[in-house]
């Protein structure tokens, strides 16, 4: 049996049903057989950051061991970006690429690079195959490494002539593991025990909690202790109802600004994240002065990583969730449940104030021309369905967005981890092939989309029936802001014109770089045609592309 053989026989027997890839010569020996192996789809790419994309937001969704492939050295550092946002999303993925003949390693072949340590810094585990022995071994470790908690991407470098080397190891089935951690009923008491003596007490929920299937646990907690409920500041995730009014929003992006935002509560949960992740630096705490701090994780490499805990518990998140609702019914009297409903009800009334407070603002930027961010993502909902996913790269308008649309539960929303803009577009693929009986409807900026533009033609090239929303404001609207940011917090002291950061001279034109991919699009300047022409769009149940003029920033 050829070391090709082992690889794809040991694909399927790890449930792979889709390589997302962009093929090279080192990677012949895969391609050519593909023919052989047809419960295998190839989802090609023109760019090895989009195959990188696709398959990590395939990842997400399905929740499934997700397959790339690149091409030697260049291809996987046109990757790279790509699987950094897979690494930051935890994303199980297997990515390999084809490497040069290894009896050639010494003359510094063309395309010739040390794949491993260029992968390494990115991945959970990086390595190369040496000999055909070896093939599925590696393999059914690296579906292994890539699954433990937390997960994330393994890359795996296949030389070209190990591919066609023989070899008597057959392929290893699938490992039959049961990982799911009883929570320890000690940390579970004690976290209980804190939660019945705060007056004021909020959760932070992680994607993790998304991706356990706990929203309605989750729901439970929060209104039995009467607690807020924020997400991070940067999420793949929506890991609670939004129109739930215990909702708050997500969190900012600096220490200070997260302490500002808790300010109010005595206690904070923090479920299933990193916690934090900031973009900023500012002194001091993410917390308030004397809050109690807890933190549930399925990973001891993240409990109380950045942070000192009154109580960490190490468990499956949706089995600690659950078991720690039980614990605070169990210890529930007549009096907390009131303080919790009180909690509840001004929940209710904040949540009601702030709903008010985006009417008013959206009513005052209605008819501003072009459209305004909170009139585009509210025409945005009103053409859109009930159960379209939404993947979403809008950056600045990500706020608007997030008041607009209602996400119930998992698989409603997809974001990009990490900070790295172009996941957007070529994520929406993964996430269409990942559930292609649901509407997916992928929002970007204009400086966003044209780093993965080269997606439209996958759409197209696999019939993808996807909406391509293309937010067009001609400019990096997002480093504007954070220049501001800069100057403030720096006192640089600079008030001149932002530098390089206008998408103009010339103007992009995306309906004609759509339709040089084969996507048919339409460009919106009126925002009374928005609804209807993504309404249309999503009928059409085709790749389609709608760029709609937007305000820039004010």
């Amino acid at each position: 049996m050829r070391g090709r053989r082992v690889l794809m026989e040991s694909l399927i027997s790890n449930g792979v049903r889709h390589i997302f890839g962009n093929p090279g010569t080192t990677e012949t020996p895969l391609l050519d057989s593909l023919a052989a192996y047809p419960q295998i789809e190839y989802v090609m790419a023109l760019h090895e950051g989009v195959a990188v994309s696709a398959a990590s937001f395939y990842a997400q969704a399905t929740g499934q061991t997700a397959v790339a492939n690149l091409h030697v050295a260049p291809g996987l550092g046109n990757a790279i970006g790509s699987l950094y946002g897979a690494y930051k999303a935890n994303s199980p993925l297997i990515v390999t690429a084809g490497q040069q003949d290894t009896r050639m390693r010494l003359s510094n072949p063309l395309l010739g690079h040390d794949l491993v340590d260029l992968a390494a810094p990115v991945t959970k585990w990086s390595v190369q195959v040496e000999r055909a022995d070896e093939m599925a071994p590696i393999l059914r470790r690296a579906f292994k490494v890539a699954t433990d908690a937390p997960k994330g991407p393994v890359f795996v470098s296949l030389p070209i002539d190990v591919m066609e080397q023989e070899t008597s190891v057959e392929p290893i089935g699938p490992d039959k593991l049961w990982r799911s951690a009883h929570p320890d009923p000690r940390g579970l008491e004690q976290a209980a025990s804190l939660l019945m003596k705060s007056a004021m007490p909020a959760i932070v929920a992680g994607d993790d909690v998304a991706r356990s299937g706990t929203h309605d646990a989750l729901v439970t907690l929060a209104e039995a202790i009467g607690a807020s409920v924020w997400f991070e500041g940067l999420r793949g995730h929506a890991p609670f109802p939004t129109s739930h009014p215990n909702y708050r929003q997500s969190l900012p992006s600096d220490a200070a600004q997260v302490r500002k935002a808790l300010r109010d509560a005595d206690l904070i949960l923090l479920l299933g994240g990193p916690f934090f992740e900031d973009i900023w630096y500012a002194s001091g705490s993410h917390f308030p002065e004397g809050a109690v701090v807890i933190q549930i994780e399925e990973s001891s490499e993240r409990l109380a990583f950045n942070h000192r805990l009154d109580a960490g518990i190490l468990g499956d998140m949706a089995t600690s969730i659950a078991l720690l609702v039980d614990e605070v019914r169990s210890r529930q009297t007549r009096e907390y449940g009131l303080a919790a409903q009180r909690r509840n009800q001004l929940l209710a009334e904040l949540s009601a104030r702030e709903k008010e407070g985006h009417r008013v603002r959206l009513e005052k930027s209605w008819n501003r021309e072009p459209s305004s961010m909170a009139r585009v993502t509210a025409e945005l909902r009103r053409g859109l369905p009930d159960n379209a996913v939404i993947v979403d790269e809008s950056i600045t308008a990500s706020l608007d967005l997030a008041r607009s649309f209602d996400y119930r539960g998992f698989g409603d929303y997809f974001g990009g981890r990490g900070g790295g803009i172009g996941q957007g577009f070529a994520g929406a693929i993964g996430v269409k092939v990942a559930v292609p009986d649901r509407p997916v409807v992928a929002i970007s900026g204009d400086g966003s989309a044209m780093y993965c533009i080269q997606a439209l033609w996958t759409a197209a090239h696999h019939n993808l029936a996807i909406v391509f929303v293309v937010l067009s404001n001609r400019e990096y609207r997002i480093l504007k802001h954070n220049v501001d940011v800069w100057r403030q917090n720096f006192e640089a002291g600079t008030q001149h014109p932002y530098q390089q950061m206008d998408l103009t001279g010339p103007n992009l034109d995306f309906v004609h770089l759509a339709a040089g991919m084969g996507v048919e699009g339409t460009r919106v300047q009126n925002p009374n045609d928005i609804a209807s022409v993504v309404a249309g769009a999503v009928a059409g149940n085709r790749p389609y592309l709608v760029e709609i003029a937007v305000e820039g920033k004010r």
